[in-house]
């Protein structure tokens, strides 16, 4: 499909998408930049309700200020709606409220708009405003149907998203089961369209192909043996996301004698407890790196050989797009948001329950003992990774662009 055949209805002009975003995202400002340079029928401008990644707020989740280190603003048109954006830090529904963004919305300079999630009271206000001025919306959001979530709040939320669903234009799915909890919430198939979370794979790729020579000092420099297979963990440390679990699985793999290191790289609440029960378990070869920025991560990654994410209630886990451009096979809980769709069993992984340590344990030493084994998974995320790229997530948008302009030439009726 042409790029022209998502211009507007006149066909002169580019769509006008606004997405709105919370703050610059890494995750995202590649993407809107890969959109401007690759995808002439669409002009999109992102509108941030804070500066705080850029200006180095605390991230409570990290348990530090963070300030990310590779460029947030280059490639793509973007504002700060008011100078608030300056003090703005996201963290409750109610603490991002944006008055700017009623008049940006209505100011006739967008023909869509591109909602990321519903979580914040600026979001509702900027759905509101489209839909005041008759203006399509698409929504791309992480929820799906093996989330924990208490049961009344879900009700009561479930019973207000079904009806601003019907009103949503599109729904941009980032994986097979965020689509699914579309379908559950009676969205029709014709208004969903798959638009991959995802990562910049070609930085990634690049950054984390080393030599053989280049490999060996990166491990030298963390404390880790040449010879040694290292296991990663690369995410917060906080309880949900299990790295408790992980060291007591290596405890028991290193007491049956398995070789094996164990790098750990993140901060948050559990850091400190994760260290004690480091010494109390006698770990060998463990390494805290602590929080690594987003230049330092491949390398990392490269010098690591078994990547774990064994997480609960986990929306999807884009650090396993990262690692898998790293070539690393991937053992993930069968609860991750992104398992269905990255992790395939046998073939560049294996899946486990969040909390089994012994299931863990096993996991890893299939893929510890057997070095071709590992070698054949390493080779299959790399290659399972490059089909879930930028390129699909502009296809996916042009799809979602195109089908909302049908739609809305359609008799109401036929609706």
């Amino acid at each position: 499909m042409q790029a022209e055949s998502a211009q507007g209805a006149s066909g002169t002009r580019p769509v006008r998408v606004a997405v709105l975003n919370t703050h610059p995202i890494q995750y995202f400002a590649p993407l809107y930049a890969y959109i401007t340079k690759n995808e002439p029928g669409i002009d999109l401008t992102a509108l941030y309700c804070s500066d705080y990644s850029l200006r180095g707020a605390v991230d409570e989740g990290f348990s530090q200020a963070v300030r990310w280190d590779i460029d947030l603003r280059s490639g793509y048109r973007h504002e700060f709606l008011g100078s608030a954006a300056r003090k703005r830090v996201p963290g409750g529904f109610f603490s991002l409220i944006v008055p700017q963004i009623w008049r940006e919305i209505r100011s006739g300079k967008y023909d869509v708009l591109w909602l990321h999630g519903y979580g914040y009271f600026a979001c509702v206000l900027a759905f509101l405003a489209a839909k005041s001025i008759g203006m399509r919306v698409l929504l791309r959001g992480e929820t799906h149907l093996q989330l924990q979530r208490s049961g009344w709040r879900r009700r009561v939320r479930d019973r207000v998203l079904r009806w601003c669903f019907q009103r949503v234009d599109g729904f941009l799915a980032i994986g097979s089961r965020n689509r699914d909890y579309y379908r559950a919430m009676g969205v029709p198939d014709e208004r969903i369209h798959i638009v991959p979370y995802t990562v910049d794979n070609e930085r990634f790729i690049a950054a984390s192909t080393l030599s053989t020579e280049e490999r060996t000092e990166v491990r030298k420099r963390l404390g880790f043996p040449a010879d040694l297979p290292v296991v990663l963990y690369a995410s917060k440390l906080v309880e949900r996301k299990h790295p408790h679990t992980l060291m007591r699985a290596i405890g028991q793999l290193q007491r049956a004698g398995v070789a094996v290191g164990l790098c750990l790289i993140g901060s948050g609440s559990m850091e400190s407890e994760l260290r004690e029960l480091a010494r109390t378990l006698r770990l060998q070869h463990t390494v805290f790196l602590g929080f690594l920025n987003q230049s330092e991560l491949p390398r990392a990654y490269a010098a690591s050989d078994v990547f774990v994410l064994a997480a609960e209630s986990e929306p999807w886990g884009l650090v396993v797009n990262e690692v898998m451009c790293a070539g690393l096979p991937v053992v993930a809980s069968e609860e991750l948001g992104c398992a269905p769709d990255l992790v395939k069993p046998g073939e560049n992984g294996l899946q486990v329950v969040a909390g089994d340590i012994g299931g863990l344990a096993e996991a890893l030493r299939l893929i510890l003992v057997d070095t071709p084994l590992r070698i054949q998974m390493s080779l299959a995320s790399r290659r399972r990774i490059h089909d879930w790229s930028y390129a699909e997530c502009a296809a996916g948008l042009r799809h979602a662009l195109i089908a909302a302009e049908s739609a809305i030439k359609k008799p109401a009726e036929h609706r």
